[in-house]
């Protein structure tokens, strides 16, 4: 490891270890324990030489009952105090964990679109879980192995040196090559720390693939491909990881090694002291016990390596998303509620890394109360459009303005709030139909707004037959219930916040007949008195749309009614017709 990195890795530690000051009172806490802890062992081992020397040669009776009764008071002194330690160490610990994962999360909500696409979800799921874990290894359980074990072999250590520093300076002549030994582990855990951690979040994801699209992997035939490249996947991430245990177990042997060779140095300078009437029997067996003591503590200080190093490659990670850049939200007009007049002047966009604009030029005006419908191919640039809306995206060039002012101009949660969006995939969440409808700031809803909102979503129709009607659990991802009654309850969702801006993002592509039927008709009575914009797939379903917007390569090709466009001859009839004949 170069100057360089080792500087790098300290920053990171110490501004992990910012993350346990909230916990600083129980950690001093933990830290008495330890002292206490340390002390006990010490001095159990300090009695051995009394024992030895007065209870099986001097034969002392007095010093025999007293003895035992103290050691009793030692341990139990002891465990009291191993107690406090373990408790509030690991409290701290998950502590830490728990306060990490809480703000990457809040962090990843605050961040813009892009983000989203440049990293999936499961590599998300890895920060927040195994990587948030490793973090609170490092902040607080490495400390508790470092600071227990060192004042455990340095209160070893002074009753060796009280008994006879003559023996002990000679077994100190382990230490150089015990030191050398921690660093080259040290060194060999921070190359393949990040590796184990990248690779984590690829097996996740190549299981996550298959998983959720199991469906299409026992139709395709592709359950052995599949099972071919998760294997590959993990026989990498096994690689790292025995690489990590190699590294381990050779280190904890070196050890053991060098402390055997410590204790036959004992061995042989003690016997020296002893002949020259130095070095009492007991004091032997005090030495004998340190030493042997001492050995498990340097073998915990070898083996913090790897929860340390891995601890800190996590906090990188974290750290990347902390200190990422947020969504800019530095609008200072207030909004409470929207005309809903929106205004693309010019609009260019293009997502990072792509060289071709996904729009390019785009104006139009979406008037309050009336209808927009955006239609075009795949890949045209319809959704790219309606996501600049909210400011899910910004554009490269150009304004998209609401109510005669630029968006940027509004505090975002301002701009938001008066929009309602429908899309194709809905949103459910692992609760009750009630809890879903009345969302996020709508929560507090009154039950005769949320009745309202669903009967007008046509969603009465399903849930009063339900057992336990709007308190039914819908799973997760709503997985519970059908295509059209997850539409209709985002219909119904939308119903209830009421927003001046409606956004549909070919709401009804995917669904049946009947369901369409359904959905359509809760839509009708949702659009009225809005702005609404409608990405449509189905091109029978904005026959009535005040404004057609036909899209190709991120252009407006045509625009106009639907009588007007299918008389022009030009693409919109070109896809109209396509359609016709499908249903034909």
């Amino acid at each position: 490891m170069t100057q360089a990195e080792t500087d790098s890795s300290w920053r990171v530690y110490r501004r992990l270890l910012r993350f346990a000051r909230p916990y600083r009172r129980l950690l001093w806490l933990a830290g008495i324990g330890m002292l206490i802890e340390a002390a006990a062992g010490a001095g159990f081992t300090k009695l051995m030489e009394p024992i030895i020397n007065q209870t099986f040669i001097a034969k002392n009776q007095s010093v025999a009952i007293w003895l035992p009764l103290t050691i009793v008071a030692l341990f139990v002194l002891r465990g009291i105090a191993g107690y406090v330690t373990d408790y509030y160490m690991a409290k701290s610990g998950r502590g830490v964990a728990r306060d990490l994962r809480v703000q990457v999360l809040g962090k990843y909500l605050r961040m813009p679109g892009s983000r989203f696409d440049t990293e999936p979800v499961p590599s998300m799921l890895v920060r927040l879980g195994s990587d948030s874990d490793q973090v609170a290894q490092a902040s607080v359980d490495a400390l508790k192995v470092m600071v227990q074990q060192s004042t455990q072999a340095l209160g070893l250590l002074a009753v060796m040196i009280s008994t006879s520093w003559q023996v002990t300076l000679a077994v100190l002549v382990v230490a150089p090559p015990l030191a050398w030994v921690m660093d080259k582990v040290g060194r060999r855990y921070r190359r393949i720390s990040h590796r184990i951690q990248e690779s984590g979040a690829q097996l996740l994801l190549a299981a996550d693939q298959s998983l959720s699209n199991q469906q299409e992997v026992k139709v395709y035939g592709a359950q052995q491909s599949e099972l071919a490249r998760y294997a590959a996947v993990a026989d990498h991430y096994l690689k790292l990881s025995l690489k990590v245990e190699s590294t381990r177990s050779i280190a904890s042997a070196l050890v053991q090694l060098m402390g055997s060779v410590g204790l036959a140095v004992l061995l042989l300078v003690a016997g020296y002291e002893a002949f020259n009437g130095r070095l009492s029997a007991g004091g032997f067996v005090a030495l004998m016990l340190s030493m042997m003591a001492m050995i498990p503590n340097l073998r915990q200080l070898t083996n913090v390596q790897n929860m340390l190093q891995r601890g800190v490659a996590s906090a990188e990670r974290l750290f990347d998303v902390l200190d990422a850049v947020e969504e800019p939200d530095s609008g200072t007009r207030e909004l409470t509620r929207s005309q809903g007049q929106i205004e693309f002047r010019a609009v260019t966009a293009r997502y990072p890394g792509q060289t071709s604009p996904a729009l390019s030029d785009i104006s139009f005006i979406a008037r309050p109360g009336t209808v927009t419908a955006i239609v075009g191919r795949s890949g045209s640039g319809k959704s790219t459009l309606i996501k600049l809306i909210p400011r899910f995206y910004d554009p490269e060039s150009g304004q998209v303005l609401l109510d005669g002012h630029p968006v940027q101009d509004y505090k975002l949660a301002d701009l938001r709030r008066q929009i309602a969006l429908v899309g194709q995939q809905v949103m459910l969440f692992d609760g009750t139909i009630a809890a879903n409808i009345a969302f996020g700031e709508m929560q507090d809803a009154d039950d005769a707004a949320l009745d309202r909102a669903m009967r007008g979503a046509n969603a009465a129709e399903f849930i009063d037959r339900l057992p336990e009607g709007a308190q039914t659990s819908v799973g997760a991802k709503g997985g519970k219930l059908s295509g059209g009654q997850r539409q209709r309850l985002a219909i119904a969702r939308a119903m209830l916040k009421d927003a001046p801006i409606l956004i549909l993002d070919e709401a009804t592509a995917a669904l049946d007949t009947e369901s369409e039927r359904l959905v359509q008709d809760a839509l009708e009575r949702l659009m009225p008195d809005r702005t609404t914009l409608v990405i449509a797939h189905r091109l029978s379903t904005i026959e009535h749309a005040d404004q057609v917007l036909v899209m190709d390569q991120g252009r407006i090709v045509e625009r106009g009614s639907h009588a007007e466009l299918l008389a022009q001859g030009g693409l919109y009839a070109h896809l109209h017709r396509m359609q016709f004949r499908e249903a034909e």
